[in-house]
C-alpha cells in the first residue's frame, strides 16, 4: 500500500493500541495544514503537477470519461488558459508540492455577467480540512472583484461531496447547461448570484 501524503511527509507516527497498530497525528490536521498550505496564482511550472492532480482525482471517483477535463487538452496547459482577462486560477501548495487548485473562467457562451468556477480539485490527504472551501471563497471574491454577478459551475454525480460543498455556498441546481464549455460529460449544473 502506497503511503499517504502525510505519511510520506512524516505527519503520522505509528503507535500500538488495543485496536492494533494505527496512525495518530503529531499535530492536528486542521492546525497543521491551514498554517502550512500556501495559496497563490498559477505559474507555468505548475502545469504538469496540476494536470496530474486533476486527472488522478477524476480517476479516483470513476469520473474519468469523455466530455470532462480529464480528456480536455487545455488541462495540460492551465497557466496559458487562465492568462486572459476575466480568468484566475489559484494553486494550493504545501512544501513545494501542488496539493490542489481552483479558478474562475469566462467560458464561451456565458452571459457577460457570469463566469464559471472551474477545475476545483484536491489531493485526497488535504480534503475535509476546509481547504476546498477556502479556495472556493477566494474564487468567489475574485469573481466579484472582476465584475461578475453570477458564478456557474458544471460537475458530475460521482463528485457527491463536492456537490454538497457547492450547495453550502448557495449554488442552486439548474435543469441544463449554460454556455458552451464543451464538457458534455458533466451532468450537474449549478449557479450562484454573488
Amino acid at each position: 500500500m502506497e503511503p499517504s501524503f502525510f505519511q510520506r511527509n512524516k505527519f503520522f507516527l505509528p503507535h500500538t493500541s488495543d485496536e492494533g497498530i494505527g496512525p495518530f497525528f503529531l499535530f492536528s490536521r486542521m492546525e497543521l495544514l491551514l498554517s502550512d498550505i500556501t495559496i497563490r496564482s498559477i505559474e507555468p511550472r505548475d502545469n504538469a503537477a496540476l494536470a496530474k492532480v486533476i486527472r488522478d482525482t477524476l480517476a479516483e471517483f470513476g469520473a474519468n470519461h469523455p466530455g470532462t477535463v480529464y480528456f480536455d487538452p487545455t488541462t495540460d496547459h492551465l497557466s496559458d488558459l487562465f492568462n486572459i482577462p476575466g480568468a484566475m486560477y489559484n494553486v494550493a501548495v504545501y512544501d513545494n508540492l501542488i496539493v490542489g487548485g481552483g479558478g474562475i473562467f469566462p467560458s464561451d457562451g456565458l452571459p457577460p455577467d457570469t463566469c464559471e468556477l472551474v477545475k476545483m480539485y484536491l489531493l485526497p490527504d488535504v480534503r475535509g480540512i476546509g481547504l476546498g472551501k477556502k479556495l472556493i471563497g477566494e474564487c468567489l471574491l475574485s469573481a466579484k472583484r472582476l465584475g461578475f454577478e453570477k458564478v456557474y459551475l458544471e460537475s458530475m454525480p460521482e463528485l457527491t461531496k463536492a456537490l454538497t460543498v457547492y450547495e453550502t455556498f448557495g449554488f442552486q441546481y439548474l435543469d441544463g447547461p449554460l454556455g458552451n464549455t464543451g464538457h458534455f460529460g458533466c451532468e450537474r449544473w449549478m449557479l450562484k448570484t454573488i
